[in-house]
């Protein structure tokens, strides 16, 4: 078994507490890891080497930070089947997933935030004023579990190009692919202090981390609820903040809509990953006078694309939960569901035997009061809501605290993009539209602030600075 290290000031080291804590292959349930368990001396200990690495790094200019990032992203290309397998054995995933989603995100989103740095005007002129744009200093970096390694390249990627330095603090519960990160950081050759990876609980090194004096931003990706806790910790010091937070997206059936491309964009959201994505499309939005055939359409999708199973097999559609408590909170949910009214049209239940399997699941008379239909579930399950109007139906949409993703499927484009402007969310997408890389990501309300990706992502790790002259 594999026992791994932080990563600090360019160097792999114990941590200072002694103590280590288990990974666990959700499949399987078998210890695959032991990471160390850091405290709060090991996270002072790689904020001092990040603020030691800051000045240089800041003042070095974009093309010489850009050939050290060129470095890393040959590294990811170089890797990256052992992030697909590491992301398969930590997270679940399925191998095709992972292997056609997680990794293309993270190389593709990489290269066109290089592609495109090199345009950036990080100094500009107005009237008499040079108005520079340079780093914050140490940015700590708490990402979640879902995407595990995309993630820290969505933060990591936008604060170093802006010259900021980064203390990465990944999920308790996949805390291998930050590791793995690390590894490809160090064999670029990045600065020493420039990236670090401490690992640990969110209790102890995440909120130590947020509430370090001598971080000035956080970028954090994961639920509204401890989001607003990160509030509390960066109230003292004013810290700014980057939130990509919950979501309880639609998909819209609009009236006439192709039933088989909505419903299959809508469930392949919640069978990929096994819903473990904060933008996947959770309530199905489908006009009352075509209710009954949507349902033919989603029992026979389902009957035919929802393979469960080992996720290191191509065969499997849906792996497992992430973890046990993760299994729960989905189980509980379904209780949730049933108990207010709605109806069980597939699945429902856990799956026997090793791992944390849970059936993929579909909930049909659902109304948009239910919590089902208003909380984040994180798991295999889609409500199916039925509307009367176009007008209902776009109030449904934006009946919910988030506002982080959605989309609109239709028989006439112009028509469907006009819904999609009225929908209050950060992204839409358009029958079946693909994603950019370079469009922002990130949410309206409760769902998150600021964005990710492109330039608009490197955006917020800059502070703007007005020299009259």
């Amino acid at each position: 078994m594999k026992i791994y290290q932080n990563y600090i000031n360019g160097e792999w080291v114990d941590s200072a507490s002694g103590e280590f804590s288990d990974v666990i292959n959700p499949a399987t349930e078998e210890v695959i890891a032991q990471v160390t368990s850091s405290n709060e001396a090991d996270v002072d200990a790689a904020v001092e080497a990040a603020n030691a690495a800051f000045p240089e790094w800041n003042e070095m200019g974009i093309e010489a930070r850009k050939l050290h990032l060129e470095r890393l992203y040959d590294k990811m290309v170089e890797y990256q089947q052992e992030i697909a397998n590491t992301i398969v054995e930590e997270l679940g995933a399925s191998r095709t997933f992972s292997e056609k989603a997680h990794v293309p995100l993270s190389v593709n989103e990489m290269r066109a935030t290089l592609d495109d740095i090199s345009d950036f005007k990080f100094i500009d002129q107005i009237d008499n004023a040079i108005i520079q744009k340079e780093g914050f200093g140490v940015v700590a970096c708490i990402t979640p579990w879902n995407y595990p390694f995309n993630q820290i390249q969505r933060k990591v990627t936008p604060a170093l190009v802006a010259g900021n330095t980064v203390v990465v603090k990944p999920a308790s519960d996949t805390p291998i692919s930050a590791i793995l990160y690390a590894k490809l950081a160090d064999e670029a050759g990045l600065p020493k202090g420039v990236f670090n990876v401490v690992t640990g609980s969110g209790g102890t090194v995440g909120d130590y981390l947020a509430g370090h004096k001598d971080v000035p931003l956080i970028s954090f990706t994961g639920s509204t609820e401890v989001g607003r806790g990160l509030y509390e910790k960066a109230s003292p010091t004013i810290k700014k903040m980057i939130l990509e937070l919950g979501g309880k997206s639609v998909m819209l059936g609009l009236p006439g809509a192709d039933k088989f491309k909505a419903v299959k964009q809508a469930a392949d959201t919640v069978l990929n990953n096994q819903g473990q994505t904060c933008a996947a499309l959770t309530r199905l939005l489908v006009p009352e006078s075509e209710y009954d055939e949507y349902l033919e359409v989603i029992k026979d999708y389902y009957a035919n694309n929802a393979a469960v199973g080992s996720p290191d097999s191509h065969d499997t559609k849906v792996g497992p939960m992430v973890s046990k408590r993760q299994m729960e909170t989905v189980l509980e949910y379904i209780e949730k569901g049933k108990a207010e009214g709605a109806e069980l049209l597939i699945g429902g239940n856990a799956i026997e035997g090793t791992g944390y399997y849970v059936e993929p699941t579909v909930f049909v008379d659902v109304t948009n009061d239910m919590t089902i239909a208003q909380e984040e579930i994180f798991g295999p399950v889609l409500s199916v809501i039925k509307y009367k109007t176009v007008e209902e139906a776009i109030d449904i949409a934006n009946d919910t605290p988030f506002g982080l993703s959605g989309a609109v499927t239709g028989p006439d484009r112009n028509e469907a993009i006009k819904v999609a402007k009225k929908i209050r969310t950060g992204n839409v997408y358009v029958n079946q539209g693909a994603r950019s890389p370079r469009a922002p990501f990130g949410g309206y309300k409760e769902s998150g602030l600021g964005r990710e990706n492109g330039l608009y992502g490197v955006e917020d790790y800059l502070e703007i600075k007005a020299i009259m002259a």
